[in-house]
């Protein structure tokens, strides 16, 4: 049943006058309103049921769903007095009812309360508010529904009463204050609204409570009282916002002294305050102005030298456009580097142990050459030692030593503190551990370039003392060695034997030290000393120098006994082919210098005949060791039958190169399994077997398998490389 009634009820109006019938304020409804259309009558075809079968609740649910207009209940007519009285029983039960069940919403008390007031019932509706603030009084929503249905209504006292209980209980609600000082306003009670302004004051709000207050008082043209509330406001809030704000009031009435001194006041009471960089640079922004740009580059600069590096970014980045504006070259370039120099004290202070930043900061004060500030930072930098002692995490760090003593050397020409870092550097690293072998050589080198050629031999010798290294050997003796003192060469190799036995590099260069200075013997010695060790790092190198040099000194028997001592360590290929072809060219010289007449010599045929058949031994030799010893070395056997048959065909005449062939092997493509991890056999690979002819002759099946070779030749193309 809808209504929509207008009229008195028991709290509202005159009771004398009853609503009658012909009242259009009722808004009764038409016949045509009130009819219940029915849906017409339709015809079923199929009447076999469907698949899916539908209950009568389902579709009365559906339909109420929908909100169909043939299932909505008539509209009634309220005709007369007792109908309207019972209506609004029946309606204020409902509303009961619902209250008694979540008397905790607010919405229902709302609800509850605005129907008595659209029945002009207002006393009801308030009493309905009041028993609402008896159960949820902190709800300031509540409160502001009571107070608009009073103003809304006129009742001004008692919407005064509602926003004073409101402010006394709820004094933290902004909005409670807002609305009672706009209630206040708007009847043109200007002394009520700034008592309450005063009242709400006393509770000490938010900056926008006190920016409220001041407002208020301009609109009404009050500037001293707004200038005594700003003073009580900065009192209460002593903030940078405030006190700028403070000063833009001061600012826009022309008051620039007094503006001025709003600042100082905030310079000296917030210097250390998290927000100071704020208000330095609106201070300095209000100077430029008043075309003060003395004043304000002052401020700038007090202000970088008080605020925190971390939180001065915006400050230098209004510093560098200030200078931009106002200032020369110099204050620029200034400016520009106090950004950067703010920037990387940023991301030292962060992390001290970042020596890139340390690096770029040293590199920014290097170009402005301030040689105080450029040691300042040195110092601060190496003092960040690395935590732990592994020289991973010392890589870097040592960089900052070798920066600071070549600035030291090449910038300041200051080369007793260069000295003296070199010292430090060298005292710092634990040696024990790990050393630095560059640091050793770049402080001998300082010595060598002041000539104090004593303290570089003390540095390089502490050196191999403390912490051996290769490259200080080497440098050490690269030294000597220009200096001409080959006695302390031989020393300084001695050593580097001593502390590194299987290092070749040492016995051979000093080895060709020795030769160099024609100290055959020596040299000999040297290498068979280091060939006896039972452990060398690249063997086959020093081994082919010694072979070199007894060839060079044209001993060919001693090199002919250094092969056969070789071939007792290794039998490997490239051992005899080396041998083979000492063997084909020893005691040749070089061939554009003989002559065609020596050539036809019976002498020299003979010479050459005789090396071509120790050649051809050495093969012989070799082949034999692969066929018998060494059987599964198929592969090696095959590359030594090539070289071997090139060596024939380099002999020309002489070669005999029939003597290779019958040995060669053939070539076959076979597969065999890729074995996997569980053992099984899934995929196979194609490999090359070297099928040769002594193994055929060893092994009759060979026969059939060599038969059936040459017929599947002929049937399908030939399977040989």
């Amino acid at each position: 049943m809808a209504l929509t009634t207008r009229g008195g009820g028991a709290g509202g109006g005159d009771p004398a006058k009853a609503p009658s019938a012909s009242d259009p304020s009722l808004g009764f409804l038409t016949k045509r309103d009130t009819e219940v259309k029915l849906p017409r009558a339709t015809r079923v075809k199929n009447k076999t049921p469907a698949p899916v079968q539908i209950t009568a609740e389902q579709i009365l649910r559906e339909a109420r769903e929908r909100q169909e207009p043939e299932i909505r209940p008539p509209k009634q007519k309220i005709t007369d007095t007792h109908e309207l009285a019972e209506y609004r029983l029946r309606k204020r039960k409902e509303f009961e009812d619902v209250i008694r069940r979540v008397r905790w919403s607010v919405s229902a008390w709302v609800k509850y309360a605005r129907w008595e007031e659209q029945q002009r019932d207002f006393a009801r509706a308030r009493s309905v508010y009041e028993r609402a603030l008896d159960v949820a009084h902190r709800d300031h929503t509540l409160w502001l529904k009571y107070a608009e249905f009073e103003m809304r209504n006129r009742f001004v006292n008692h919407a005064r009463n509602v926003w004073d209980r409101a402010v006394s209980l709820l004094p933290r609600v902004d909005q409670l204050w807002y609305k009672y000082i706009h209630m206040e306003e708007l009847l043109g009670a200007v002394a009520n609204a700034r008592q309450v302004f005063e009242r709400w004051m006393a509770w000490r709000p938010d900056t926008a409570g006190w920016n409220s207050y001041i407002k208020f008082e301009l609109r009404y043209g009050e500037v001293e009282r707004a200038r005594a509330i700003y003073e009580r406001f900065v009192a209460e809030h002593p903030r940078p916002d405030t006190f700028i704000r403070y000063a833009k009031f001061e600012m826009k009435r022309g008051e620039v002294e007094r503006a001025r001194r709003v600042y100082e006041r905030a310079a000296d009471l917030l210097a250390d305050d998290e927000d100071a960089e704020v208000l330095f640079v609106a201070f300095a922004e209000f100077e430029e102005r008043c075309r003060e740009v003395e004043r304000a580059r002052a401020i700038y600069k007090h202000a970088l030298d008080r605020v925190p590096k971390g939180r001065a970014e915006e400050l230098y980045r209004k510093f560098l456009a200030f200078e931009k504006q106002f200032g020369d070259r110099e204050g620029i370039e200034d400016a520009i580097v106090g950004k950067r120099r703010f920037q990387y004290e940023d991301e030292v202070r962060k992390n001290p142990l970042n020596y890139d930043s340390w690096f770029d900061y040293i590199r920014l004060e290097e170009s402005v050459g301030n040689k105080d500030r450029i040691r300042e930072v040195y110092e601060r930098a190496i003092a960040n030692v690395p935590p732990a002692e592994e020289k991973r995490y010392w890589q870097r760090y040592i960089f900052l030593w070798i920066n600071y003593a070549l600035y030291e050397e090449l910038d300041a020409q200051d080369m007793e503190r260069t000295r003296e870092v070199y010292k430090e550097c060298l005292k710092l690293i634990p040696h024990k551990k790990f050393t630095f072998a560059k640091i050793w050589l770049m402080a001998a080198q300082f010595e060598i370039r002041q000539r104090n050629l004593k303290a570089a031999r003390q540095i390089l010798g502490n050196a191999i003392g403390m912490a051996p290294k290769g490259k200080i050997f080497k440098k050490y003796i690269e030294i000597e060695l220009y200096l001409g003192n080959f006695d302390r060469c031989r020393t300084l190799y001695e050593k580097y034997i001593e502390w590194s036995p299987a290092n070749c590099y040492a016995w051979r260069k000093y080895a060709e030290l020795e030769k160099n200075l024609s100290e055959t013997d020596r040299a000999r010695s040297i290498y068979e000393l280091a060939i006896a060790q039972p452990a060398l790092d690249t063997p086959e190198v020093l081994w082919k120098e010694y072979l070199q040099f007894e060839i060079d000194e044209s001993e060919f028997g001693r090199a002919r006994d250094l092969y056969e001592r070789l071939l007792e360590r290794t039998k490997h290929l490239k051992v005899w082919i080396s041998f083979a072809e000492f063997e084909a060219s020893a005691g040749l010289g070089s061939e554009d210098s003989e002559s065609e007449e020596k050539k036809s010599e019976v002498g020299y045929q003979e010479q050459q005949m005789e090396r071509i058949s120790k050649c051809r031994a050495i093969f012989e030799r070799a082949f034999d060791y692969f066929r018998t010893s060494a059987p599964e070395l198929k592969e090696e056997r095959a590359m030594l039958l090539e070289e071997w048959l090139s060596k024939e065909v380099s002999f020309g005449d002489l070669g005999d190169v029939s003597l290779v062939q019958k040995k060669a092997p053939r070539k076959v493509k076979r597969k065999r399994p890729i074995p996997t991890e569980d053992g099984s056999t899934i995929a196979y690979e194609e490999y090359i077997d070297y099928i040769f002819p002594d193994e055929v002759a060893q092994a009759p099946n060979l026969k059939i398998l060599e038969a059936a070779y040459k017929w599947k030749k002929q049937k399908t193309g030939d399977d040989d490389e």
